[in-house]
Protein backbone atom coordinates (compact mmCIF):
# COMPACT_ATOMS: atom_id res chain seq x y z
CA UNK A 1 0.00 0.00 0.00
CA UNK A 2 1.19 3.37 -0.55
CA UNK A 3 2.55 5.18 2.50
CA UNK A 4 0.80 7.69 3.99
CA UNK A 5 1.76 11.04 5.74
CA UNK A 6 4.61 9.51 8.16
CA UNK A 7 7.35 10.76 6.56
CA UNK A 8 8.44 7.63 4.82
CA UNK A 9 8.98 9.16 0.71
CA UNK A 10 5.81 7.80 -1.67
CA UNK A 11 6.09 5.21 -3.86
CA UNK A 12 7.68 5.74 -7.51
CA UNK A 13 4.86 6.46 -9.92
CA UNK A 14 2.16 7.36 -6.99
CA UNK A 15 1.57 11.33 -6.98
CA UNK A 16 2.91 12.54 -3.50
CA UNK A 17 -0.20 14.41 -3.06
CA UNK A 18 -1.96 11.66 -2.67
CA UNK A 19 0.27 9.16 -1.41
CA UNK A 20 0.51 11.47 1.96
CA UNK A 21 -3.18 12.75 1.56
CA UNK A 22 -5.53 9.45 1.27
CA UNK A 23 -8.62 11.83 1.71
CA UNK A 24 -7.99 14.07 -1.16
CA UNK A 25 -11.07 13.21 -2.61
CA UNK A 26 -13.35 13.11 0.22
CA UNK A 27 -14.62 16.63 -0.33
CA UNK A 28 -15.80 15.57 -3.97
CA UNK A 29 -17.73 12.95 -2.44
CA UNK A 30 -20.62 15.74 -1.74
CA UNK A 31 -21.31 15.82 -5.33
CA UNK A 32 -22.50 12.17 -4.97
CA UNK A 33 -25.98 11.36 -5.62
CA UNK A 34 -25.83 8.57 -3.19
CA UNK A 35 -23.05 8.26 -1.28
CA UNK A 36 -23.77 6.33 2.03
CA UNK A 37 -25.99 4.90 4.15
CA UNK A 38 -25.79 7.99 6.62
CA UNK A 39 -27.02 10.11 4.17
CA UNK A 40 -30.66 8.88 4.16
CA UNK A 41 -32.78 9.25 7.46
CA UNK A 42 -33.45 6.69 10.06
CA UNK A 43 -37.14 6.46 9.00
CA UNK A 44 -38.57 6.54 5.93
CA UNK A 45 -39.82 10.46 4.44
CA UNK A 46 -43.72 10.80 4.18
CA UNK A 47 -44.41 10.81 0.37
CA UNK A 48 -44.47 8.86 -1.83
CA UNK A 49 -41.73 9.80 -4.29
CA UNK A 50 -39.67 9.85 -0.71
CA UNK A 51 -40.73 6.27 0.18
CA UNK A 52 -39.63 5.10 -2.90
CA UNK A 53 -36.14 6.66 -2.74
CA UNK A 54 -35.72 5.73 0.82
CA UNK A 55 -36.39 1.98 0.08
CA UNK A 56 -34.95 2.26 -3.50
CA UNK A 57 -31.79 3.49 -1.70
CA UNK A 58 -31.99 0.09 1.29
CA UNK A 59 -32.31 -2.53 -1.32
CA UNK A 60 -29.25 -0.71 -3.39
CA UNK A 61 -27.60 -0.97 -0.49
CA UNK A 62 -28.49 -4.33 0.68
CA UNK A 63 -27.51 -5.54 -2.90
CA UNK A 64 -24.10 -5.35 -4.32
CA UNK A 65 -24.69 -2.13 -6.13
CA UNK A 66 -21.65 0.28 -6.77
CA UNK A 67 -22.66 3.96 -5.73
CA UNK A 68 -19.36 5.21 -6.94
CA UNK A 69 -19.03 7.11 -10.24
CA UNK A 70 -16.75 8.76 -12.07
CA UNK A 71 -14.86 10.44 -9.00
CA UNK A 72 -11.64 8.86 -8.39
CA UNK A 73 -10.81 6.45 -5.78
CA UNK A 74 -9.07 7.31 -2.59
CA UNK A 75 -6.29 5.45 -2.11
CA UNK A 76 -7.72 4.28 1.24
CA UNK A 77 -10.71 2.98 -1.03
CA UNK A 78 -8.05 1.04 -3.52
CA UNK A 79 -7.70 -2.09 -1.51
CA UNK A 80 -8.31 -5.30 -4.32
CA UNK A 81 -4.91 -7.37 -3.79
CA UNK A 82 -6.48 -10.19 -5.99
CA UNK A 83 -4.26 -9.25 -9.28
CA UNK A 84 -5.62 -12.49 -10.66
CA UNK A 85 -9.25 -10.95 -11.17
CA UNK A 86 -7.77 -8.88 -13.79
CA UNK A 87 -6.45 -12.15 -16.03
CA UNK A 88 -10.14 -13.84 -15.28
CA UNK A 89 -11.79 -10.43 -16.10
CA UNK A 90 -10.26 -10.11 -19.85
CA UNK A 91 -10.52 -13.63 -20.26
CA UNK A 92 -14.38 -14.30 -19.92
CA UNK A 93 -15.09 -11.04 -21.64
CA UNK A 94 -12.81 -12.57 -24.66
CA UNK A 95 -14.04 -16.44 -24.19
CA UNK A 96 -16.93 -16.17 -25.64
CA UNK A 97 -18.17 -16.80 -29.40
CA UNK A 98 -17.86 -12.69 -29.97
CA UNK A 99 -14.04 -13.50 -31.21
CA UNK A 100 -15.72 -16.50 -33.51
CA UNK A 101 -18.01 -13.96 -35.20
CA UNK A 102 -15.17 -11.41 -36.21
CA UNK A 103 -12.88 -14.34 -37.05
CA UNK A 104 -15.37 -15.15 -39.54
CA UNK A 105 -15.18 -12.36 -41.52
CA UNK A 106 -11.41 -13.67 -42.73
CA UNK A 107 -12.04 -15.40 -45.55
CA UNK A 108 -15.04 -12.82 -46.65
CA UNK A 109 -11.55 -10.38 -47.50
CA UNK A 110 -10.21 -13.71 -49.83
CA UNK A 111 -8.15 -14.94 -47.05
CA UNK A 112 -7.23 -18.49 -47.07
CA UNK A 113 -7.59 -19.98 -43.38
CA UNK A 114 -3.68 -19.80 -42.99
CA UNK A 115 -3.79 -16.56 -44.28
CA UNK A 116 -6.51 -15.66 -41.94
CA UNK A 117 -4.70 -17.11 -38.89
CA UNK A 118 -1.31 -15.45 -39.70
CA UNK A 119 -3.21 -11.78 -39.81
CA UNK A 120 -5.02 -12.65 -36.24
CA UNK A 121 -1.68 -13.98 -34.69
CA UNK A 122 0.10 -10.88 -35.75
CA UNK A 123 -2.21 -7.57 -35.24
CA UNK A 124 -4.02 -8.99 -32.13
CA UNK A 125 -0.29 -9.39 -30.39
CA UNK A 126 0.15 -5.40 -31.54
CA UNK A 127 -3.05 -4.48 -31.36
CA UNK A 128 -3.42 -5.63 -27.80
CA UNK A 129 -0.01 -3.56 -25.99
CA UNK A 130 -2.43 -0.50 -25.48
CA UNK A 131 -5.35 -1.96 -23.24
CA UNK A 132 -3.22 -3.94 -21.63
CA UNK A 133 -0.37 -1.31 -20.71
CA UNK A 134 -3.48 1.55 -19.69
CA UNK A 135 -4.63 -1.20 -17.17
CA UNK A 136 -1.30 0.00 -15.05
CA UNK A 137 -2.66 3.24 -14.90
CA UNK A 138 -5.60 2.48 -13.11
CA UNK A 139 -4.35 1.97 -9.64
CA UNK A 140 -1.35 4.56 -10.03
CA UNK A 141 -4.32 7.65 -10.28
CA UNK A 142 -7.33 5.74 -9.34
CA UNK A 143 -9.08 7.47 -12.18
CA UNK A 144 -11.38 5.67 -14.84
CA UNK A 145 -9.69 5.95 -18.51
CA UNK A 146 -12.07 8.81 -19.79
CA UNK A 147 -10.95 10.59 -16.65
CA UNK A 148 -7.33 10.41 -17.65
CA UNK A 149 -7.86 12.03 -20.44
CA UNK A 150 -8.57 14.84 -19.45
CA UNK A 151 -5.26 15.89 -18.72
CA UNK A 152 -4.39 16.05 -22.08
CA UNK A 153 -7.61 16.78 -23.65
CA UNK A 154 -8.92 19.26 -20.96
CA UNK A 155 -12.00 19.15 -18.68
CA UNK A 156 -14.59 19.71 -22.46
CA UNK A 157 -13.25 19.02 -25.16
CA UNK A 158 -12.44 15.58 -23.82
CA UNK A 159 -16.48 15.31 -23.97
CA UNK A 160 -15.69 14.09 -27.98
CA UNK A 161 -13.50 11.18 -27.49
CA UNK A 162 -16.13 10.43 -24.42
CA UNK A 163 -19.37 10.73 -27.12
CA UNK A 164 -17.40 8.24 -30.06
CA UNK A 165 -16.03 6.00 -27.15
CA UNK A 166 -19.78 6.05 -26.18
CA UNK A 167 -20.99 5.15 -29.49
CA UNK A 168 -17.97 2.24 -29.95
CA UNK A 169 -18.99 0.46 -26.96
CA UNK A 170 -22.75 0.69 -27.40
CA UNK A 171 -21.86 -0.63 -30.65
CA UNK A 172 -20.28 -3.25 -29.89
CA UNK A 173 -22.53 -4.06 -27.11
CA UNK A 174 -25.67 -4.03 -29.78
CA UNK A 175 -23.41 -6.91 -31.64
CA UNK A 176 -23.04 -8.93 -28.82
CA UNK A 177 -26.96 -9.40 -28.01
CA UNK A 178 -27.69 -9.33 -31.54
CA UNK A 179 -25.37 -12.50 -31.78
CA UNK A 180 -26.51 -14.12 -28.45
CA UNK A 181 -30.31 -13.44 -29.84
CA UNK A 182 -29.19 -15.44 -32.95
CA UNK A 183 -28.49 -18.41 -30.88
CA UNK A 184 -31.54 -18.65 -28.54
CA UNK A 185 -33.46 -18.43 -31.69
CA UNK A 186 -31.43 -21.26 -33.12
CA UNK A 187 -31.75 -23.37 -30.23
CA UNK A 188 -35.62 -22.60 -30.04
CA UNK A 189 -36.05 -24.05 -34.02
CA UNK A 190 -37.33 -21.00 -35.01
CA UNK A 191 -39.87 -20.64 -32.67
CA UNK A 192 -38.03 -17.68 -30.72
CA UNK A 193 -37.68 -14.62 -32.83
CA UNK A 194 -34.08 -13.35 -32.88
CA UNK A 195 -35.61 -9.85 -31.35
CA UNK A 196 -37.42 -11.96 -28.39
CA UNK A 197 -33.30 -13.51 -28.29
CA UNK A 198 -32.09 -9.95 -28.22
CA UNK A 199 -34.40 -8.51 -25.60
CA UNK A 200 -33.72 -11.96 -23.33
CA UNK A 201 -29.61 -10.49 -23.55
CA UNK A 202 -30.52 -7.18 -22.86
CA UNK A 203 -32.19 -7.84 -19.46
CA UNK A 204 -29.78 -9.92 -18.26
CA UNK A 205 -26.81 -7.63 -19.05
CA UNK A 206 -29.00 -5.08 -16.90
CA UNK A 207 -29.21 -7.37 -14.30
CA UNK A 208 -25.40 -7.57 -13.62
CA UNK A 209 -23.95 -4.65 -15.02
CA UNK A 210 -26.41 -2.52 -12.69
CA UNK A 211 -24.45 -4.29 -9.63
CA UNK A 212 -20.96 -2.99 -10.24
CA UNK A 213 -17.16 -3.70 -9.93
CA UNK A 214 -17.79 -6.04 -7.26
CA UNK A 215 -20.04 -8.05 -8.59
CA UNK A 216 -18.84 -7.68 -11.88
CA UNK A 217 -15.21 -9.03 -11.27
CA UNK A 218 -16.89 -12.36 -9.06
CA UNK A 219 -19.18 -13.14 -12.14
CA UNK A 220 -16.16 -12.94 -14.22
CA UNK A 221 -13.81 -14.97 -12.17
CA UNK A 222 -16.05 -18.06 -13.23
CA UNK A 223 -18.28 -17.20 -16.30
CA UNK A 224 -15.45 -18.52 -18.57
CA UNK A 225 -16.27 -21.74 -17.11
CA UNK A 226 -18.61 -23.19 -19.05
CA UNK A 227 -18.19 -20.90 -22.19
CA UNK A 228 -14.67 -22.83 -22.62
CA UNK A 229 -16.75 -26.04 -21.91
CA UNK A 230 -18.96 -25.55 -25.04
CA UNK A 231 -16.59 -24.29 -27.07
CA UNK A 232 -14.64 -27.25 -26.60
CA UNK A 233 -17.78 -29.97 -27.13
CA UNK A 234 -18.38 -27.73 -29.90
CA UNK A 235 -14.98 -28.09 -31.35
CA UNK A 236 -15.16 -31.95 -30.45
CA UNK A 237 -18.54 -32.39 -32.59
CA UNK A 238 -18.04 -30.53 -35.38
CA UNK A 239 -14.31 -30.25 -35.99
CA UNK A 240 -13.93 -33.24 -38.10
CA UNK A 241 -15.99 -30.69 -40.90
CA UNK A 242 -13.18 -27.76 -40.25
CA UNK A 243 -10.35 -29.55 -42.38
CA UNK A 244 -12.93 -29.37 -45.27
CA UNK A 245 -11.73 -25.48 -46.50
CA UNK A 246 -13.54 -23.84 -49.24
CA UNK A 247 -10.30 -22.41 -50.91
CA UNK A 248 -10.59 -18.51 -52.09
CA UNK A 249 -10.88 -17.67 -55.81
CA UNK A 250 -7.46 -15.84 -55.95
CA UNK A 251 -4.52 -14.98 -54.16
CA UNK A 252 -5.09 -12.98 -50.95
CA UNK A 253 -4.40 -9.04 -52.21
CA UNK A 254 -2.52 -6.48 -49.97
CA UNK A 255 -6.25 -4.83 -49.66
CA UNK A 256 -7.61 -7.98 -48.53
CA UNK A 257 -4.79 -8.71 -45.52
CA UNK A 258 -4.93 -5.12 -44.01
CA UNK A 259 -8.58 -4.70 -44.71
CA UNK A 260 -9.11 -7.76 -42.00
CA UNK A 261 -6.40 -6.62 -40.04
CA UNK A 262 -7.99 -2.95 -39.60
CA UNK A 263 -10.71 -5.59 -38.38
CA UNK A 264 -9.30 -7.52 -35.93
CA UNK A 265 -7.01 -4.52 -34.47
CA UNK A 266 -10.57 -2.56 -34.31
CA UNK A 267 -11.85 -5.60 -32.07
CA UNK A 268 -8.67 -4.67 -29.61
CA UNK A 269 -8.02 -1.37 -29.82
CA UNK A 270 -11.40 0.27 -28.42
CA UNK A 271 -10.59 -2.08 -25.25
CA UNK A 272 -8.00 1.12 -24.40
CA UNK A 273 -10.26 3.74 -24.05
CA UNK A 274 -11.62 2.04 -20.94
CA UNK A 275 -9.15 -0.22 -19.76
CA UNK A 276 -8.17 1.52 -16.44
CA UNK A 277 -11.87 1.12 -15.38
CA UNK A 278 -11.53 -2.02 -14.38
CA UNK A 279 -8.09 -1.61 -12.39
CA UNK A 280 -9.01 1.11 -10.09
CA UNK A 281 -9.84 -0.34 -6.86
CA UNK A 282 -6.21 -1.89 -7.14
CA UNK A 283 -4.13 -1.35 -4.66
CA UNK A 284 -1.49 1.25 -6.05
CA UNK A 285 1.47 -1.09 -4.70
CA UNK A 286 0.75 -3.86 -7.48
CA UNK A 287 3.56 -4.40 -9.81
CA UNK A 288 2.48 -2.35 -13.05
CA UNK A 289 4.54 -5.56 -14.80
CA UNK A 290 2.07 -7.78 -13.34
CA UNK A 291 -0.92 -6.40 -14.41
CA UNK A 292 0.17 -5.71 -17.91
CA UNK A 293 0.79 -9.32 -17.47
CA UNK A 294 -2.42 -10.59 -16.54
CA UNK A 295 -4.13 -8.03 -18.91
CA UNK A 296 -2.57 -8.98 -22.18
CA UNK A 297 -2.42 -12.55 -21.52
CA UNK A 298 -6.40 -12.74 -20.55
CA UNK A 299 -6.92 -10.69 -23.89
CA UNK A 300 -4.61 -11.76 -26.46
CA UNK A 301 -4.90 -15.62 -25.98
CA UNK A 302 -8.47 -16.97 -26.12
CA UNK A 303 -9.03 -13.80 -28.89
CA UNK A 304 -6.63 -15.68 -31.19
CA UNK A 305 -7.92 -19.31 -30.26
CA UNK A 306 -11.24 -18.24 -31.42
CA UNK A 307 -10.93 -15.66 -33.71
CA UNK A 308 -9.00 -18.67 -35.84
CA UNK A 309 -11.72 -21.13 -34.96
CA UNK A 310 -14.34 -18.63 -36.49
CA UNK A 311 -11.70 -18.41 -39.79
CA UNK A 312 -11.86 -22.09 -40.12
CA UNK A 313 -15.83 -22.53 -39.22
CA UNK A 314 -16.10 -19.76 -42.08
CA UNK A 315 -14.66 -21.25 -44.63
CA UNK A 316 -16.10 -24.86 -43.92
CA UNK A 317 -19.18 -23.98 -44.53
CA UNK A 318 -19.96 -24.23 -48.24
CA UNK A 319 -18.69 -27.46 -48.05
CA UNK A 320 -20.72 -28.65 -45.31
CA UNK A 321 -24.67 -28.62 -46.29
CA UNK A 322 -26.12 -28.39 -42.67
CA UNK A 323 -23.74 -25.79 -41.87
CA UNK A 324 -24.58 -24.07 -44.85
CA UNK A 325 -28.63 -24.01 -44.41
CA UNK A 326 -28.23 -23.05 -40.84
CA UNK A 327 -25.86 -20.04 -41.18
CA UNK A 328 -28.27 -18.90 -43.85
CA UNK A 329 -31.24 -18.81 -41.45
CA UNK A 330 -29.68 -17.22 -38.34
CA UNK A 331 -25.97 -16.95 -39.07
CA UNK A 332 -23.47 -17.59 -35.88
CA UNK A 333 -25.97 -19.25 -33.99
CA UNK A 334 -27.42 -21.31 -36.54
CA UNK A 335 -23.86 -22.64 -37.43
CA UNK A 336 -23.07 -23.27 -33.72
CA UNK A 337 -26.34 -25.34 -33.07
CA UNK A 338 -25.54 -27.33 -36.36
CA UNK A 339 -22.07 -28.00 -35.17
CA UNK A 340 -23.50 -29.26 -31.84
CA UNK A 341 -26.33 -31.18 -33.37
CA UNK A 342 -24.96 -34.29 -33.20
CA UNK A 343 -25.25 -34.27 -29.04
CA UNK A 344 -28.68 -33.97 -29.32
CA UNK A 345 -30.81 -32.06 -26.50
CA UNK A 346 -27.31 -31.44 -24.31
CA UNK A 347 -25.97 -29.65 -28.05
CA UNK A 348 -28.92 -27.83 -27.87
CA UNK A 349 -28.53 -26.40 -24.05
CA UNK A 350 -24.62 -25.74 -25.00
CA UNK A 351 -25.61 -23.30 -27.41
CA UNK A 352 -28.01 -21.56 -24.77
CA UNK A 353 -25.01 -21.47 -22.49
CA UNK A 354 -22.71 -20.09 -25.75
CA UNK A 355 -25.14 -17.56 -26.21
CA UNK A 356 -25.05 -16.66 -22.19
CA UNK A 357 -21.32 -16.73 -22.65
CA UNK A 358 -21.70 -13.13 -24.34
CA UNK A 359 -22.44 -11.94 -21.16
CA UNK A 360 -19.31 -11.81 -19.92
CA UNK A 361 -18.20 -8.94 -22.03
CA UNK A 362 -21.25 -7.29 -22.50
CA UNK A 363 -21.67 -6.95 -18.54
CA UNK A 364 -17.77 -4.99 -18.33
CA UNK A 365 -18.53 -3.07 -21.44
CA UNK A 366 -21.84 -1.65 -20.37
CA UNK A 367 -20.03 -1.30 -16.87
CA UNK A 368 -17.80 1.04 -18.81
CA UNK A 369 -20.55 2.85 -20.63
CA UNK A 370 -22.75 3.85 -17.47
CA UNK A 371 -19.31 5.74 -16.18
CA UNK A 372 -18.76 7.53 -19.57
CA UNK A 373 -22.36 8.58 -19.76
CA UNK A 374 -21.41 10.59 -16.39
CA UNK A 375 -18.38 12.16 -17.95
CA UNK A 376 -20.40 13.40 -21.01
CA UNK A 377 -21.80 16.29 -19.48
CA UNK A 378 -21.02 18.04 -16.41
CA UNK A 379 -24.97 17.62 -15.22
CA UNK A 380 -25.24 13.80 -16.05
CA UNK A 381 -22.49 13.52 -13.44
CA UNK A 382 -25.10 14.16 -10.92
CA UNK A 383 -27.23 11.12 -12.24
CA UNK A 384 -26.22 7.84 -10.33
CA UNK A 385 -24.80 5.53 -12.30
CA UNK A 386 -26.99 2.53 -12.24
CA UNK A 387 -29.94 4.57 -14.27
CA UNK A 388 -27.88 4.57 -17.14
CA UNK A 389 -27.65 0.90 -17.06
CA UNK A 390 -31.39 0.73 -17.79
CA UNK A 391 -31.13 3.37 -20.17
CA UNK A 392 -28.01 1.38 -21.81
CA UNK A 393 -30.99 -1.60 -22.15
CA UNK A 394 -33.31 0.29 -23.41
CA UNK A 395 -31.53 1.10 -26.10
CA UNK A 396 -29.83 -1.97 -27.00
CA UNK A 397 -32.90 -3.87 -27.72
CA UNK A 398 -34.46 -1.65 -30.36
CA UNK A 399 -30.74 -0.75 -32.24
CA UNK A 400 -30.29 -4.97 -31.79
CA UNK A 401 -33.59 -5.72 -33.35
CA UNK A 402 -32.72 -3.00 -36.47
CA UNK A 403 -29.09 -4.25 -37.11
CA UNK A 404 -30.15 -7.86 -37.17
CA UNK A 405 -31.64 -7.61 -40.37
CA UNK A 406 -28.25 -6.72 -41.68
CA UNK A 407 -25.92 -8.51 -39.31
CA UNK A 408 -22.44 -8.79 -41.28
CA UNK A 409 -22.84 -5.88 -43.00
CA UNK A 410 -23.85 -3.78 -40.10
CA UNK A 411 -20.22 -4.95 -38.12
CA UNK A 412 -18.83 -4.42 -41.07
CA UNK A 413 -19.81 -0.61 -41.45
CA UNK A 414 -18.98 -0.20 -37.58
CA UNK A 415 -16.08 -1.57 -36.74
CA UNK A 416 -14.69 -0.32 -39.85
CA UNK A 417 -15.06 3.07 -38.25
CA UNK A 418 -14.19 2.86 -34.52
CA UNK A 419 -10.39 1.81 -34.97
CA UNK A 420 -9.68 5.32 -36.67
CA UNK A 421 -10.55 7.45 -33.67
CA UNK A 422 -9.10 5.38 -31.05
CA UNK A 423 -5.99 5.07 -32.43
CA UNK A 424 -5.70 9.14 -33.15
CA UNK A 425 -7.28 9.73 -29.47
CA UNK A 426 -4.90 6.75 -28.16
CA UNK A 427 -1.83 8.27 -29.96
CA UNK A 428 -2.29 11.54 -28.16
CA UNK A 429 -3.04 10.19 -24.80
CA UNK A 430 0.16 8.16 -24.88
CA UNK A 431 2.47 10.73 -26.26
CA UNK A 432 1.26 13.37 -23.82
CA UNK A 433 1.97 10.71 -20.90
CA UNK A 434 5.74 10.25 -22.00
CA UNK A 435 6.22 13.45 -23.59
CA UNK A 436 4.55 16.28 -21.51
CA UNK A 437 4.20 13.79 -18.29
CA UNK A 438 7.85 12.08 -18.68
CA UNK A 439 5.99 8.85 -18.36
CA UNK A 440 5.63 9.99 -14.54
CA UNK A 441 2.17 9.93 -12.63
CA UNK A 442 3.85 12.04 -10.27
CA UNK A 443 3.38 14.83 -12.38
CA UNK A 444 -0.55 14.67 -12.36
CA UNK A 445 -2.62 17.57 -10.13
CA UNK A 446 -4.77 14.63 -8.97
CA UNK A 447 -6.86 17.88 -7.26
CA UNK A 448 -7.68 19.27 -10.79
CA UNK A 449 -9.50 16.20 -12.13
CA UNK A 450 -12.44 18.08 -12.31
CA UNK A 451 -11.27 21.52 -12.81
CA UNK A 452 -11.24 23.26 -16.11
CA UNK A 453 -8.85 26.01 -14.58
CA UNK A 454 -6.29 24.15 -13.97
CA UNK A 455 -6.01 21.45 -17.02
CA UNK A 456 -5.00 21.60 -20.45
CA UNK A 457 -7.53 23.35 -22.96
CA UNK A 458 -7.78 20.63 -24.96
CA UNK A 459 -7.20 22.34 -28.43
CA UNK A 460 -3.87 20.94 -29.27
CA UNK A 461 -5.12 17.18 -28.34
CA UNK A 462 -8.01 17.90 -30.72
CA UNK A 463 -6.71 19.41 -33.57
CA UNK A 464 -4.09 16.90 -33.49
CA UNK A 465 -6.63 14.17 -33.64
CA UNK A 466 -8.80 15.92 -36.29
CA UNK A 467 -5.31 16.68 -38.47
CA UNK A 468 -4.31 13.50 -38.58
CA UNK A 469 -7.19 12.13 -40.37
CA UNK A 470 -6.41 14.39 -43.29
CA UNK A 471 -3.57 11.17 -43.87
CA UNK A 472 -6.18 8.49 -42.28
CA UNK A 473 -9.15 9.49 -44.87
CA UNK A 474 -6.78 8.56 -48.28
CA UNK A 475 -5.97 5.36 -46.50
CA UNK A 476 -9.39 4.24 -45.81
CA UNK A 477 -10.62 1.25 -47.15
CA UNK A 478 -14.57 0.89 -46.75
CA UNK A 479 -17.54 -0.29 -48.44
CA UNK A 480 -19.03 2.84 -49.03
CA UNK A 481 -15.24 4.48 -49.17
CA UNK A 482 -12.06 3.59 -51.10
CA UNK A 483 -8.91 6.49 -50.73
CA UNK A 484 -6.22 6.92 -52.69
CA UNK A 485 -3.99 5.34 -51.15
CA UNK A 486 -5.77 2.14 -50.06
CA UNK A 487 -5.94 1.27 -53.61
CA UNK A 488 -2.58 0.29 -53.42
CA UNK A 489 -1.66 -0.75 -49.77
CA UNK A 490 -4.91 -1.48 -48.60
CA UNK A 491 -6.47 0.19 -45.26
CA UNK A 492 -3.98 1.62 -43.14
CA UNK A 493 -5.77 4.35 -41.67
CA UNK A 494 -5.79 3.35 -38.09
CA UNK A 495 -1.73 3.00 -38.06
CA UNK A 496 -1.67 6.85 -39.58
CA UNK A 497 -4.00 7.91 -37.09
CA UNK A 498 -2.08 6.65 -34.17
CA UNK A 499 1.69 7.83 -35.41
CA UNK A 500 0.19 10.90 -37.18
CA UNK A 501 -1.62 12.02 -34.00
CA UNK A 502 0.99 11.93 -32.28
CA UNK A 503 3.50 13.58 -33.76
CA UNK A 504 1.43 16.42 -34.21
CA UNK A 505 0.56 16.94 -30.61
CA UNK A 506 4.04 17.91 -29.81
CA UNK A 507 4.10 21.03 -31.30
CA UNK A 508 0.78 21.63 -31.24
CA UNK A 509 0.81 20.95 -27.45
CA UNK A 510 3.93 23.87 -26.86
CA UNK A 511 1.91 26.69 -28.67
CA UNK A 512 -1.08 25.64 -26.44
CA UNK A 513 0.92 25.76 -23.39
CA UNK A 514 2.76 28.87 -23.74
CA UNK A 515 -0.88 30.55 -24.85
CA UNK A 516 -2.95 29.42 -22.09
CA UNK A 517 0.07 28.98 -19.27
CA UNK A 518 -1.05 25.47 -18.66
Amino acid sequence: MVTQSDGNPPEKGVSPLVANHPDTYDAEANLQPIEADESKPAAPPSGLWGKVSYYGHKVIVAGRVELQGISPIPVKERTVTKTLNIFTLWWSMSCNILPITFGMLGPVYGLSLRDSCLVILFFTLLSTIPPAYLCTWGPKLGMRQMIQARYSWGRYIVSLPVLLNLATTTGFSVIIVITGGQCLSAVANGHLSVSVGIVIMSILTLIISFCGFTTLHMYERFAWIPALIAIIVAVGCGGKYLHLQNPPAEPPTPQGVLSFAMLVASYMIPWACLSSDFTTYLVPSTPSWKIFTYSYTGLALPTILLMCLGAAIQGAIPSVPAWSEAYNQTLVGGVLQAMLAPAGGFGRFLVVILSFTLLGNLAATSYSITLNFQMLAPVLFKVPRYLFAIILAAILIPVGIKASAEFFDSLENFVGLIGYWCSAFLGVVMVDHYWDKKGDFGRYDLEAWNDASKLPWGVAALTAAVASFGLVIPSMDQVWYQGPIARTTGDLGFEFAFVVSGLLYVPLRMVEKKVSGR
